[in-house]
């Protein structure tokens, strides 16, 4: 296994433009001027996917990046097969991946990144690049042919974890308590990526990475605090 992947809780943090707070984490990630395959599948805010590429591809080019949408090739298996690198971009999750199985390119992924084409993916880009989508916190405005997802990792993913308020009055459930009731009928860890976090992977070793740590939940423990620099190479046993 040759994977690359950079998991990436979200694309912007609050008081900080677009990818502004990792680029750095992205150029050093993507050295050289690979070509870079843009999925803009998840369409935040309504964006086209002209527009979203766009606000994008003005980013990478900071970086010294070409960046290109797949929604442009006629033939978007074999645009994955040519690509020097892959940037999934975030947005709503169901709708990213019933755009993967509508275009037949789950496998195809899977097999690049598995030959070493680095990954890029943010929020719903990183959603897809676990085992399934089933903690992701995003409404089902489609639904796709399965919860399965590319399985790049074998954990799930959810982004934008966010820790309980204790001075909130709000009493609804909180997202660790929604992520254990994920694990009343399913067995994968969960890895709570809270905003400024992200996972290295490389081969068979993930690093945490970012300015905050992650939380992380396996079924029938308690949960973890996970601190940035951490090595958690068990997590793909």
């Amino acid at each position: 296994m040759q994977r690359q992947l950079l998991l990436i809780s979200t694309s912007t943090l609050h008081g900080s433009g677009y990818l502004d707070y990792c680029a750095s984490e992205i150029g050093a990630f993507l050295p050289g001027s690979p070509r870079v395959l843009f999925l803009p599948y998840a369409r935040p805010s309504g964006l086209t996917h002209d527009e979203y590429t766009a606000k994008a591809s003005e980013k990478f080019a900071e970086m010294g990046l070409e960046l290109v949408g797949i929604h442009v090739a006629t033939d978007p298996v074999a645009a994955v097969h040519s690509a020097g690198a892959l940037f999934v971009g975030g947005g709503n999750t169901f709708v990213l991946l019933n755009q993967l199985y509508s275009n037949n390119l789950l496998q195809v992924i899977r097999e690049r990144v598995a030959d070493g084409l680095p990954y890029v993916g943010t929020s719903a880009g990183s959603n897809v690049a676990g085992a399934t989508i089933g903690t992701t916190n995003d409404m089902p405005s489609v639904y796709p042919p399965s919860f399965e997802a590319l399985g790049l990792v074998p954990f799930n993913i959810n982004p934008h974890f966010l820790d309980p308020d204790p001075h909130s009055t709000h009493r609804g459930e909180t997202r660790e308590t929604r992520i254990k009731e994920f694990h009343f009928f399913n067995e994968q860890p969960v890895v709570g990526l809270r905003e400024g976090a992200m996972l290295h992977v490389a081969g068979n070793s993930v690093h945490l990475k970012g300015s905050v740590g992650a939380r992380l939940f396996r079924r029938a423990a308690a949960p973890e605090e996970l601190v940035p620099g951490a090595q958690l190479d068990f997590l793909l046993a």
